[in-house]
């Protein structure tokens, strides 16, 4: 989990944003959507509508190659991690009837 913050300086407007990072060993997708497995206290802490909440919670999935080698290079002039993180908002989310977990649809576009 991470906060990105942003302090405001000269009037500009203070941004707040909560991120959940889950990371899934899955080869890339080829159709516009793919499907991820959240447990349910996952899920409702993200679909929140609380009056107070006023910055989005989102949730990223990054897709990871099933062998680590494949997915990061490091040396002392180039950091390069391979593929990609997509992102969802799911602020105002249903409750799901699932005692586990609920499955969300991540668009590549995100």
């Amino acid at each position: 989990d991470a906060t990105l913050k942003r302090t405001p300086t000269g009037g500009a407007r203070r941004v707040h944003i909560d991120v959940q990072i889950k990371a899934k060993a899955a080869p890339s997708p080829t159709e516009p959507t793919f499907s991820h497995w959240l447990k349910l206290k996952n899920y409702d802490e993200l679909r929140l509508t609380d009056a107070d909440l006023d910055y989005p919670r989102l949730l990223v999935v990054v897709l990871v190659p099933d062998d680590l080698a494949d997915w990061t290079r490091h040396s002392e002039p180039e950091l390069a991690i391979r593929r990609c993180g997509y992102w969802l908002n799911l602020y105002g989310m249903p409750p799901t009837d699932n005692a586990t977990g609920q499955s969300v649809t991540m668009f590549r576009t995100q």
